[in-house]
């Protein structure tokens, strides 16, 4: 599903955020890229969506080198990629069950279609009593379930996560990276970047662990937990 081969990732300004990462995750699998800020985790995640390219070596997404994914291609290379932001991204100004179905809405879908899934995503998240409010009227938790469910939303066999429980309370965080597995448990490759190892020690998947864009074992990240 995944595979980096060798990559490496500079930006303009000279940061080199990754530096030789070789890895594969496997179609189905749930993995989480762990380390500190800074470390590449998110440069990961932004190369598998093709926000960024990598500056050498290779990346791989379901046997398809994103080298060869031509920039008005992105869009259609997206939508069998389910995205979820710390921040959540959501329009304020929308009800919840507009901002699940908006992905649906920019691919083309049918009304009746995009109702259906929209009602579908909502109760999966344990929203779908709340699709008419909008997202000022919810909690951060309930926010990010949005999120999720936005995510979700398409039937991508890819979903990633940038810090996804980052504004959450331990309770939280924690229902939500069950709500991943859950995910997971039905066939989605799931990659979660994170630096809460307490949490990845509770749901118990793999980790991939990073230190100044190069690959460590995840062990040595645990300086990063929080007390």
């Amino acid at each position: 599903m995944i595979r980096f081969n060798q990559v490496y990732k500079r930006y303009a300004t000279g940061r080199e955020a990754l530096s030789a990462v070789s890895f594969t995750i496997e179609q189905g699998e749930m993995a989480f890229l762990t380390g500190p800020s800074g470390a590449g985790k998110s440069s990961v995640l932004k190369l598998i969506a093709l926000i960024e390219r990598p500056t050498r070596g290779q990346v791989v997404i379901a046997d398809r080198n994103t080298a060869g994914v031509k920039r008005r291609a992105i869009p259609q290379f997206r939508r069998g990629l389910g995205v979820v932001f710390q921040d959540n991204k959501l329009l304020h100004d929308r009800s919840i069950a507009d901002n699940v179905a908006l992905p649906l809405i920019i691919a083309g879908l049918a009304r009746r279609d995009i109702d259906k899934r929209v009602r579908a995503a909502l109760d999966q998240v344990g929203l779908l009593d709340k699709d008419r409010s909008r997202p000022l009227e919810l909690s951060a938790g309930e926010q990010q379930r949005v999120g999720i469910a936005r995510s979700i939303v398409g039937k991508p066999p890819l979903l990633i996560a940038d810090e996804p429980t980052g504004n959450l309370d331990p309770e939280l965080a924690l229902e939500t990276m069950q709500l991943f597995k859950r995910f997971n448990d039905v066939g989605v490759t799931v990659v979660i970047a994170t630096h809460d190892l307490h949490l990845v020690e509770r749901i118990g998947a793999r980790c991939i662990g990073f230190r100044d864009g190069r690959l460590a074992d995840p062990a040595v990240t645990a300086a990063s937990r929080p007390a």
